[in-house]
């Protein structure tokens, strides 16, 4: 019996209307007003003509609004659609995969830390293969010392990084002697910290240089994890990442 030819499946592709409306939707940034035309044009590279048409859609389902002197704001759905996600968010979805992977490529202990009070609480953590490592279990509880950690959790509660900000942060032997950790922000709605993700292990392996070689990946990490929180990202966190040649160091011995 002959076999039936295989039915190929077509490839899924999207609309292109739909992808340019929703490119006038995110030309809006944090601490934007209205836009005029001109510089939704700048910012979509539409022309004029196209994005008034589909702003008159955008209108109709109230995501944007028209201003009597032609510029264009973000309208009431926006906000609705903004607390609807927040309600179905789940931190855990996107910060234990981030963890997991996180510690698959450097060996090391990953976790992400939120600040109660005066302590920092280790919320997530994906402990290292290696059977040398530092035994805190999600729940636990450490001081709001001088730890990468605690400078991340203090430092970015309420501002975002500075474009002299030398991130990630690395410190040696701050709250126990033989622990090191690495440490970046991570925003989310309306940039509030979310938290501080982190790779630590004994100091005898997690040295500074081992440090620098992973502070790449742990900016990348981060990034990636502030936009799936719904943050925004510092435009130039990788380059900050890379500056300097190295991720800045506070060693307790030194």
């Amino acid at each position: 019996m002959a076999k039936r030819p295989r039915k190929e499946t077509p490839s899924i592709k999207g609309v292109s209307a739909v992808e340019r409306a929703l490119a006038v939707l995110t030309a809006f940034r944090r601490g934007d007003g209205a836009l005029s035309l001109a510089d939704l044009a700048r910012r979509t590279g539409l022309v004029k003509s196209t994005i008034m048409r589909l702003a008159f859609s955008l209108e109709h389902y109230r995501l944007l609004a028209r201003l009597p002197d032609g510029s264009y704001r973000l309208d009431a759905e926006t906000l609705r659609l903004g607390t609807a996600y927040q309600q179905a968010f789940n931190l855990s979805d996107h910060v234990g995969p981030a963890l997991a992977e996180l510690a698959l490529k450097t060996g090391e202990t990953a976790s992400f830390y939120v600040r109660n009070g005066n302590e920092r609480l280790c919320l997530f953590r994906v402990e290292s293969a290696n059977r040398i490592r530092m035994h805190v279990q999600p729940g636990d509880t450490r001081p709001m010392d001088k730890s990468a950690i605690a400078q991340v959790l203090r430092n970015y509660e309420t501002s975002l990084p500075g474009a002299d900000d030398e991130l990630p942060l690395f410190t040696s032997g701050i709250t126990d002697p033989h622990s090191a950790a690495l440490a970046m922000p991570v925003f989310g709605i309306g940039d509030t910290l979310m938290g501080a993700l982190s790779i630590s292990g004994p100091v005898s392996r997690l040295t500074p240089a081992l440090a620098d070689k992973f502070k790449e990946l742990l900016v990348e990490t981060a990034y990636k994890l502030t936009l799936a929180c719904g943050g925004t990202p510092p435009s130039d966190a990788g380059k900050r990442g890379r500056k300097r040649g190295g991720a800045r160091s506070t060693d307790a011995a030194a």
